[in-house]
């Protein structure tokens, strides 16, 4: 299995550490932001990943290499603009095209037991699933909405056929992680060149159409490193033991 992990962006909330240093190189709790993921999945596994990059994206792939120092092996996909999730995706195609494959953000830090994520995956079948976690601020920031029997059935405000749903929907956000097929590439065959995203275009369209997008229900500890306070918290949380990574043992 392969994975991507998106380091693209500007890093806007974090100005001005990353006026200088990209997002994902920005230091959390003596580490790059971005050796969270790339660990993560080296736990489960997976060593063949590819980052895309764009703002001060040199710096990234100076600290990081072919990925050898951290028993990876790691490709770069160089956006000359900022493409988004769905751009960015697309772009990385012929890379991940193969095979099921695993999609993380960089801006997160998650405990998550990836493999038990990845047999929900194969065993339901779809074309996505999502990990979510349950927030009070869900309709804040974006919910996304799951029947009982664990499919997406309304993705922020799309609405999906819901004569599969059994009971109430419950409301989730998205915690940044997912696995995929490469059918999802159908769904960005004739998107202008040029940044979407899948939250906003591909994820809607597939749901509107019917297709099946699962989430895996994720209840531990997570934490986005987006922000200065983010970073802070998590910082705080691991120096005291309040949270801890598995995944770090290795």
């Amino acid at each position: 299995m392969k994975a991507m992990v998106f380091a693209a962006g500007y890093g806007t909330r974090l100005r001005p550490l990353t006026d200088q240093l990209p997002k994902a190189m920005i230091p959390v709790a003596g580490r790059p932001m971005i050796e969270y993921p790339l660990r993560l999945l080296r736990h489960y596994g997976i060593t063949e990943i590819i980052i895309n990059l764009h703002h001060l994206g040199e710096k990234i792939e100076e600290h990081l290499g072919d990925g050898r120092k951290l028993g990876l092996r790691i490709a770069y996909s160089k956006e000359k603009e900022l493409l988004d999730t769905g751009g960015g995706l697309l772009q990385a195609r012929s890379f991940l095209q193969d095979e099921t494959f695993v999609v993380i953000n960089n801006d997160v830090i998650i405990d998550l037991r990836l493999q038990t994520a990845i047999d929900q995956h194969r065993q339901h079948g779809p074309v996505a699933t999502l990990v979510l976690r349950p927030d009070l601020q869900a309709d804040r920031y974006g919910a996304l909405e799951i029947s009982a029997d664990g499919k997406v059935q309304k993705f922020l405000s799309h609405q999906g056929p819901l004569r599969a749903a059994s009971g109430p929907l419950r409301k989730l956000m998205f915690t940044g992680v997912q696995i995929l097929e490469p059918k999802i590439f159908d769904y960005m065959t004739g998107e202008n060149p040029g940044p979407f995203g899948t939250t906003k275009v591909t994820y809607p369209k597939m749901l509107t159409a019917g297709e099946k997008l699962c989430g895996f229900l994720y209840d531990g500890f997570w934490q986005d490193l987006g922000t200065p306070q983010g970073i802070k918290e998590v910082e705080a949380k691991l120096s005291s033991g309040a949270a801890k990574l598995h995944y770090l043992d290795d």
